[in-house]
Protein backbone atom coordinates (compact mmCIF):
# COMPACT_ATOMS: atom_id res chain seq x y z
CA UNK A 1 0.00 0.00 0.00
CA UNK A 2 1.30 3.41 -0.85
CA UNK A 3 0.01 6.85 -0.01
CA UNK A 4 -1.08 8.79 -3.08
CA UNK A 5 1.02 11.86 -3.78
CA UNK A 6 -1.01 14.55 -2.07
CA UNK A 7 -0.50 18.19 -1.22
CA UNK A 8 0.59 18.79 2.36
CA UNK A 9 -2.64 20.78 2.70
CA UNK A 10 -4.77 17.63 2.64
CA UNK A 11 -5.87 17.59 6.24
CA UNK A 12 -9.53 16.64 5.93
CA UNK A 13 -8.82 13.42 4.01
CA UNK A 14 -6.45 10.49 4.08
CA UNK A 15 -5.75 8.99 0.66
CA UNK A 16 -4.10 5.61 0.22
CA UNK A 17 -3.58 3.94 -3.16
CA UNK A 18 -2.88 0.25 -3.60
CA UNK A 19 -1.18 0.44 -7.00
CA UNK A 20 -1.13 -3.32 -7.50
CA UNK A 21 -4.89 -3.66 -6.98
CA UNK A 22 -5.69 -0.28 -8.55
CA UNK A 23 -7.88 0.71 -5.59
CA UNK A 24 -7.65 4.00 -3.73
CA UNK A 25 -9.16 4.36 -0.26
CA UNK A 26 -10.27 7.92 0.54
CA UNK A 27 -11.08 8.39 4.22
CA UNK A 28 -13.01 11.48 5.28
CA UNK A 29 -11.69 12.85 8.58
CA UNK A 30 -13.48 16.16 8.18
CA UNK A 31 -12.99 19.25 10.30
CA UNK A 32 -14.89 18.33 13.45
CA UNK A 33 -16.34 15.50 15.50
CA UNK A 34 -18.17 12.88 13.47
CA UNK A 35 -16.26 13.81 10.30
CA UNK A 36 -18.19 17.07 10.07
CA UNK A 37 -17.66 18.75 6.70
CA UNK A 38 -16.24 22.29 6.98
CA UNK A 39 -14.23 24.55 4.71
CA UNK A 40 -11.21 22.26 4.36
CA UNK A 41 -13.42 19.42 3.14
CA UNK A 42 -14.95 21.58 0.42
CA UNK A 43 -11.61 23.02 -0.71
CA UNK A 44 -9.71 19.70 -0.62
CA UNK A 45 -12.29 17.29 -2.07
CA UNK A 46 -11.82 18.41 -5.70
CA UNK A 47 -8.03 18.19 -5.49
CA UNK A 48 -8.24 14.68 -3.99
CA UNK A 49 -10.19 13.42 -6.99
CA UNK A 50 -8.19 15.46 -9.49
CA UNK A 51 -5.04 13.74 -8.22
CA UNK A 52 -6.62 10.28 -8.40
CA UNK A 53 -8.10 10.94 -11.86
CA UNK A 54 -4.61 11.90 -13.08
CA UNK A 55 -2.99 8.75 -11.66
CA UNK A 56 -3.12 5.86 -14.16
CA UNK A 57 -2.59 3.38 -11.32
CA UNK A 58 -5.97 4.32 -9.82
CA UNK A 59 -8.92 2.37 -11.23
CA UNK A 60 -11.55 2.51 -8.49
CA UNK A 61 -12.14 4.28 -5.18
CA UNK A 62 -13.55 3.30 -1.80
CA UNK A 63 -14.86 6.36 0.07
CA UNK A 64 -15.44 5.97 3.81
CA UNK A 65 -15.51 7.95 7.02
CA UNK A 66 -12.95 7.83 9.80
CA UNK A 67 -13.91 6.54 13.22
CA UNK A 68 -17.43 5.41 14.01
CA UNK A 69 -19.46 7.04 11.24
CA UNK A 70 -19.49 8.30 7.67
CA UNK A 71 -20.35 11.94 8.41
CA UNK A 72 -22.69 13.86 10.69
CA UNK A 73 -23.00 16.52 7.99
CA UNK A 74 -22.06 20.17 7.66
CA UNK A 75 -19.63 21.57 10.22
CA UNK A 76 -21.86 24.25 11.73
CA UNK A 77 -18.99 25.71 13.76
CA UNK A 78 -17.50 26.68 10.40
CA UNK A 79 -20.66 27.50 8.48
CA UNK A 80 -22.64 29.65 10.95
CA UNK A 81 -19.90 32.31 11.33
CA UNK A 82 -19.34 32.21 7.57
CA UNK A 83 -23.05 32.69 6.90
CA UNK A 84 -23.25 35.60 9.34
CA UNK A 85 -20.30 37.32 7.66
CA UNK A 86 -21.92 36.87 4.27
CA UNK A 87 -25.21 38.38 5.42
CA UNK A 88 -23.68 41.22 7.42
CA UNK A 89 -21.44 42.28 4.55
CA UNK A 90 -24.33 43.91 2.74
CA UNK A 91 -27.91 43.59 1.63
CA UNK A 92 -29.91 42.87 -1.49
CA UNK A 93 -28.57 41.17 -4.61
CA UNK A 94 -24.96 41.13 -3.37
CA UNK A 95 -25.85 38.93 -0.42
CA UNK A 96 -27.83 36.59 -2.66
CA UNK A 97 -24.91 36.32 -5.09
CA UNK A 98 -22.46 35.52 -2.28
CA UNK A 99 -24.72 32.76 -0.98
CA UNK A 100 -25.19 31.38 -4.50
CA UNK A 101 -21.42 31.41 -4.99
CA UNK A 102 -20.96 29.49 -1.73
CA UNK A 103 -23.52 26.87 -2.76
CA UNK A 104 -21.93 26.55 -6.20
CA UNK A 105 -18.50 26.05 -4.63
CA UNK A 106 -19.79 23.15 -2.52
CA UNK A 107 -21.86 21.74 -5.39
CA UNK A 108 -18.74 21.62 -7.56
CA UNK A 109 -16.79 19.90 -4.79
CA UNK A 110 -19.35 17.09 -4.73
CA UNK A 111 -19.37 17.13 -8.52
CA UNK A 112 -15.68 16.20 -8.47
CA UNK A 113 -16.77 12.86 -7.00
CA UNK A 114 -19.70 12.36 -9.35
CA UNK A 115 -17.75 13.42 -12.45
CA UNK A 116 -14.59 11.46 -11.67
CA UNK A 117 -13.49 8.96 -14.30
CA UNK A 118 -13.18 6.47 -11.42
CA UNK A 119 -16.10 4.47 -10.04
CA UNK A 120 -16.55 5.41 -6.37
CA UNK A 121 -17.90 2.93 -3.82
CA UNK A 122 -19.26 4.61 -0.68
CA UNK A 123 -18.88 2.48 2.46
CA UNK A 124 -21.36 3.98 4.91
CA UNK A 125 -21.26 3.09 8.58
CA UNK A 126 -22.91 4.89 11.46
CA UNK A 127 -24.48 8.27 10.77
CA UNK A 128 -24.75 9.64 7.24
CA UNK A 129 -26.53 12.92 7.75
CA UNK A 130 -27.25 16.00 5.62
CA UNK A 131 -24.27 16.81 3.43
CA UNK A 132 -22.87 13.40 4.41
CA UNK A 133 -25.78 11.93 2.45
CA UNK A 134 -25.09 14.49 -0.31
CA UNK A 135 -21.57 13.02 -0.56
CA UNK A 136 -22.75 9.41 -0.52
CA UNK A 137 -25.35 10.18 -3.21
CA UNK A 138 -22.58 11.54 -5.47
CA UNK A 139 -20.90 8.10 -5.45
CA UNK A 140 -21.59 5.35 -7.99
CA UNK A 141 -22.31 2.52 -5.53
CA UNK A 142 -23.38 2.67 -1.89
CA UNK A 143 -22.93 -0.11 0.64
CA UNK A 144 -23.83 0.13 4.32
CA UNK A 145 -23.25 -1.58 7.65
CA UNK A 146 -26.24 -2.60 9.75
CA UNK A 147 -25.73 0.38 12.09
CA UNK A 148 -25.90 2.97 9.30
CA UNK A 149 -28.53 5.71 9.56
CA UNK A 150 -29.37 8.13 6.75
CA UNK A 151 -31.28 11.41 6.92
CA UNK A 152 -31.84 14.80 5.33
CA UNK A 153 -32.57 17.00 8.37
CA UNK A 154 -32.47 20.28 6.44
CA UNK A 155 -36.26 20.63 6.47
CA UNK A 156 -36.18 20.68 10.29
CA UNK A 157 -33.75 23.60 10.14
CA UNK A 158 -35.75 25.61 7.61
CA UNK A 159 -33.31 24.87 4.79
CA UNK A 160 -33.81 23.45 1.30
CA UNK A 161 -31.03 20.95 0.57
CA UNK A 162 -29.24 22.59 -2.35
CA UNK A 163 -26.02 20.72 -3.12
CA UNK A 164 -27.53 18.16 -5.50
CA UNK A 165 -28.95 15.51 -3.20
CA UNK A 166 -32.58 16.12 -4.21
CA UNK A 167 -31.67 15.67 -7.87
CA UNK A 168 -29.40 12.67 -7.24
CA UNK A 169 -31.79 10.89 -4.87
CA UNK A 170 -34.58 11.38 -7.41
CA UNK A 171 -32.50 9.26 -9.81
CA UNK A 172 -31.41 6.74 -7.17
CA UNK A 173 -34.60 6.01 -5.21
CA UNK A 174 -37.28 7.71 -7.32
CA UNK A 175 -39.56 10.70 -6.72
CA UNK A 176 -41.76 9.22 -4.00
CA UNK A 177 -38.97 8.21 -1.64
CA UNK A 178 -37.05 11.42 -2.35
CA UNK A 179 -40.03 13.59 -1.44
CA UNK A 180 -40.74 11.58 1.71
CA UNK A 181 -37.12 11.72 2.93
CA UNK A 182 -36.72 15.41 2.16
CA UNK A 183 -40.10 16.53 3.51
CA UNK A 184 -40.00 14.56 6.79
CA UNK A 185 -36.27 14.75 7.60
CA UNK A 186 -36.61 11.43 9.42
CA UNK A 187 -33.90 8.87 10.09
CA UNK A 188 -33.74 5.92 7.70
CA UNK A 189 -32.08 2.73 9.02
CA UNK A 190 -29.84 0.59 6.86
CA UNK A 191 -32.40 -2.13 6.10
CA UNK A 192 -34.92 0.41 4.87
CA UNK A 193 -32.21 2.16 2.84
CA UNK A 194 -31.59 -1.19 1.16
CA UNK A 195 -35.28 -1.76 0.50
CA UNK A 196 -35.69 1.58 -1.31
CA UNK A 197 -32.48 1.19 -3.32
CA UNK A 198 -30.42 3.85 -1.56
CA UNK A 199 -27.80 1.20 -0.85
CA UNK A 200 -27.29 -2.06 -2.72
CA UNK A 201 -26.14 -4.22 0.18
CA UNK A 202 -26.11 -4.16 4.00
CA UNK A 203 -23.29 -5.87 5.88
CA UNK A 204 -23.46 -6.97 9.51
CA UNK A 205 -20.45 -5.03 10.80
CA UNK A 206 -18.17 -2.20 9.82
CA UNK A 207 -15.35 -4.65 9.21
CA UNK A 208 -17.51 -6.71 6.86
CA UNK A 209 -18.64 -3.50 5.12
CA UNK A 210 -15.11 -2.29 4.42
CA UNK A 211 -14.03 -5.73 3.21
CA UNK A 212 -17.00 -5.89 0.82
CA UNK A 213 -16.43 -2.35 -0.43
CA UNK A 214 -12.81 -3.22 -1.10
CA UNK A 215 -13.81 -6.42 -2.92
CA UNK A 216 -16.30 -4.55 -5.12
CA UNK A 217 -13.70 -1.90 -5.96
CA UNK A 218 -11.10 -4.57 -6.80
CA UNK A 219 -13.58 -6.34 -9.07
CA UNK A 220 -14.23 -3.09 -10.93
CA UNK A 221 -10.52 -2.25 -11.06
CA UNK A 222 -9.88 -5.58 -12.79
CA UNK A 223 -11.85 -4.50 -15.87
CA UNK A 224 -10.47 -2.31 -18.72
CA UNK A 225 -10.37 1.30 -17.42
CA UNK A 226 -11.64 2.81 -20.66
CA UNK A 227 -14.67 0.52 -20.64
CA UNK A 228 -15.43 1.28 -16.99
CA UNK A 229 -15.19 5.01 -17.67
CA UNK A 230 -17.42 4.57 -20.71
CA UNK A 231 -20.11 2.85 -18.65
CA UNK A 232 -20.08 5.77 -16.20
CA UNK A 233 -20.28 8.31 -19.02
CA UNK A 234 -23.09 6.58 -20.87
CA UNK A 235 -25.19 6.15 -17.71
CA UNK A 236 -24.62 9.73 -16.57
CA UNK A 237 -25.22 11.38 -19.93
CA UNK A 238 -28.23 9.38 -21.05
CA UNK A 239 -30.32 9.17 -17.87
CA UNK A 240 -32.34 12.24 -18.84
CA UNK A 241 -32.53 11.46 -22.55
CA UNK A 242 -35.50 9.82 -24.25
CA UNK A 243 -34.90 6.09 -24.55
CA UNK A 244 -34.16 6.10 -28.27
CA UNK A 245 -31.71 9.00 -27.98
CA UNK A 246 -29.92 7.26 -25.11
CA UNK A 247 -29.62 4.04 -27.07
CA UNK A 248 -28.20 5.93 -30.06
CA UNK A 249 -25.69 7.70 -27.81
CA UNK A 250 -24.53 4.33 -26.46
CA UNK A 251 -23.98 3.09 -30.01
CA UNK A 252 -22.02 6.18 -30.97
CA UNK A 253 -19.83 5.87 -27.89
CA UNK A 254 -19.02 2.25 -28.62
CA UNK A 255 -18.29 2.93 -32.28
CA UNK A 256 -15.83 5.66 -31.34
CA UNK A 257 -14.04 4.02 -28.44
CA UNK A 258 -14.32 0.26 -28.79
CA UNK A 259 -12.04 -0.33 -31.83
CA UNK A 260 -8.77 -1.49 -30.32
CA UNK A 261 -6.41 -4.43 -30.17
CA UNK A 262 -7.31 -4.69 -26.48
CA UNK A 263 -10.92 -5.51 -27.39
CA UNK A 264 -9.83 -8.15 -29.91
CA UNK A 265 -7.59 -9.76 -27.28
CA UNK A 266 -10.38 -9.78 -24.68
CA UNK A 267 -12.96 -11.24 -27.07
CA UNK A 268 -10.49 -13.87 -28.28
CA UNK A 269 -9.70 -14.88 -24.70
CA UNK A 270 -13.41 -15.13 -23.90
CA UNK A 271 -14.05 -17.24 -26.98
CA UNK A 272 -11.21 -19.62 -26.16
CA UNK A 273 -12.47 -19.99 -22.58
CA UNK A 274 -15.84 -21.19 -23.95
CA UNK A 275 -14.39 -23.69 -26.44
CA UNK A 276 -13.71 -27.33 -25.60
CA UNK A 277 -10.02 -27.93 -24.89
CA UNK A 278 -9.48 -29.79 -28.16
CA UNK A 279 -10.86 -26.88 -30.21
CA UNK A 280 -8.81 -24.04 -28.68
Amino acid sequence: MTHAEAPAAWRAFDVELDEEAGVATVTLAGTGAGNAMGGLVWSELPSVFEALDADPAARAVVLRGAGDCFSVGLDLRWYIPRYRRQVRAGAGPDVVQRLVDDATWMQDALGAVAWSRLPVVAAVHGRCIGVGLELAAACDIRLASADAVFSLPEVRLGIVADLGVLQRLFRIVGPGHTRELALTGRDVPADEARSIGLVTKVLATGEALFAEARAVAERIAGHPPRTVHGIKQVIDRTQDMPLEAGVRYSGLWSANFLPSTELVDLLTAALRADLPANER
